[in-house]
């Protein structure tokens, strides 16, 4: 109770600990401690400069298939993070699809060996959702 108490006085971006101290007490509940830990350093991963993408959900994927390039929705059905072209279209559409951080504007976009960054590229759906893409 009074670390609670000491949680309700924070102010301003003090508050972003109480929600880091909450996220994982309630993943530690409801998927073990062994997944809230897994969660916490993905999300650090995520969110802190220079950390690792190793916790990340990753699909991977041989450089050959990178040839021609693969187009964008193809890459996201791959990557399971859509359950269909149309449904991949309408979140390109809507601005809700990056790559590295870089929006996808069409989607006409071919993914190619020069969208990958030491052999992975990170894929963004909406605000929440990451996705590592890793050449093997």
């Amino acid at each position: 109770m009074e670390e609670i108490e000491e949680y309700a006085k924070l102010k301003d971006q003090e508050i972003n600990i109480a929600k880091k101290r909450l996220a994982f007490e309630v993943t530690k509940l409801i998927h073990g401690e062994e997944e809230a830990l897994n969660a916490q350093k993905t999300a650090e991963a995520l969110f802190v400069k220079g950390a690792s993408t190793d916790n990340m959900p990753t699909t991977e994927i041989a450089s050959n298939e990178l040839t021609d390039g693969i187009n964008i929705v193809d890459l996201l059905l791959k990557t399971k993070l859509i359950p269909s072209k149309g449904e991949g279209r309408r979140l390109i559409e809507q601005g809700g699809i990056s790559i590295n951080d870089n929006k996808v504007e069409g989607f006409d976009k071919s993914v190619t060996m020069g969208d990958f960054n030491n052999g992975e590229l990170i894929i963004k759906k909406g605000k929440k959702t990451y996705h590592r893409v890793k050449l093997v």
